[in-house]
């Protein structure tokens, strides 16, 4: 099984008429049994591509193919296509063991049958002990985890998660990964995954989609997006921490990450400046440097022993194979 996006355009009316581009001519693909993880901003088109791919918005432009069959024109009903929801959307006068297996028997299957595949998927995501229980009983991250179980249960063709872990704690989001990618692999199916996470996006993904304003800006694994960022709105989205950026000098836009940027309490270097924030972050902290001159901040991340003070007056620096080059015209990785 197989998806691909092409040339896929959609625009809503807002307010007095005015036209909003949602997706500007996405061509995408999530290939037989990958985890394709899409990232962006609120607002990029990310959820509308999910949508449009499980049939409920309908593209002005462009196909959508499943398994090299095009479904553009498919009501989502007949698409095969499981979609999850940031809000679980539970049947509430149904108990758990109803809630996951109402496809199932909604397509015909016996109740045997119904049970024992009820059973394996809640085992897979550790919900074996909620099947008596009624959906007003759950957690937030519980009734997800059944929401989960109620989409792979069919064992679709496309599996779509639109953030199904906002708002589930972070213990859980960590055991939820891993479930997700079990199940995901046990399946052997195309799944689209939406996420504001990076850590997410990084640990889960085969290959990550960098979108922004209704583009994909990049597609590739985790790991090259991090080390190699197409332009200067990937290195500004993906990565644990926004790049560096430095003003434009001969063209170039220079680009470092906060975890390379190193500072020195010595004033010895073209970089000295004042630290204007020190933020804790567990064992490291975020420190912001403000170079004399400049009109914005430089981010460091650091270890929290022996980092610098708000007001101390300290030089940055990074080693020149940490840096990144983009055309400051174009934006475009140099």
């Amino acid at each position: 099984m197989s998806l691909r996006i092409e040339g896929a355009h959609k625009h809503f009316r807002a307010h007095r008429g005015t036209r909003v581009v949602a997706l500007d001519g996405v061509d995408l693909e999530a290939k037989p049994g990958e985890l394709l993880v899409i990232v962006g901003p609120s607002g990029s088109g990310k959820s509308t591509l999910l949508r449009a791919v499980a049939g409920l918005e309908a593209l002005d432009a462009g196909r959508v193919v499943i398994d090299d069959r095009d479904v553009t024109a498919v009501p989502a009903g007949r698409r095969d296509v499981a979609m999850v929801f940031q809000e679980a959307a539970l049947f509430p006068h149904l108990g758990v063991a109803a809630n996951i297996g109402i496809g199932e028997r909604a397509r015909g299957a016996g109740r045997r049958t119904v049970e024992t595949r009820v059973r394996e998927v809640a085992r897979s995501l550790d919900i074996e002990h909620l099947l008596a229980r009624m959906p007003g009983e759950l957690s937030g991250g519980e009734r997800q985890r059944v929401a989960l179980a109620r989409a792979m249960i069919r064992s679709p063709t496309v599996c779509l998660l639109d953030e199904p872990l906002a708002s589930v704690d972070t213990e859980l989001r960590l055991r939820m990964r891993g479930a997700i990618r079990a199940v995901q692999r046990a399946l052997g199916v195309p799944m689209v995954h939406v996420t504001h996470d990076q850590a997410e996006a990084m640990a889960m993904g085969d290959r990550v989609a960098v979108m922004a304003a209704g583009r994909v800006l990049q597609c590739d694994t985790p790991a090259e997006v991090y080390a190699r960022p197409a332009t200067t709105a990937v290195a500004r989205i993906f990565g644990p921490l926004p790049m560096n950026l430095l003003p434009a000098v001969d063209g170039f836009v220079v680009g470092v990450r906060p975890e390379r940027v190193r500072v020195s309490r010595a004033e010895d270097g073209d970089r000295a400046g004042s630290v204007a924030a020190v933020e804790p972050a567990g064992e490291e902290c975020l420190v912001r440097v403000r170079p004399d001159g400049a009109a914005g901040d430089l981010l460091a991340r650091l270890p929290w022993a022996g980092a610098p003070h708000a007001g101390e007056r300290v030089t940055v620096t990074w080693r020149p194979q940490d840096e990144h080059r983009f055309d400051a015209a174009t934006g475009e990785r140099r």
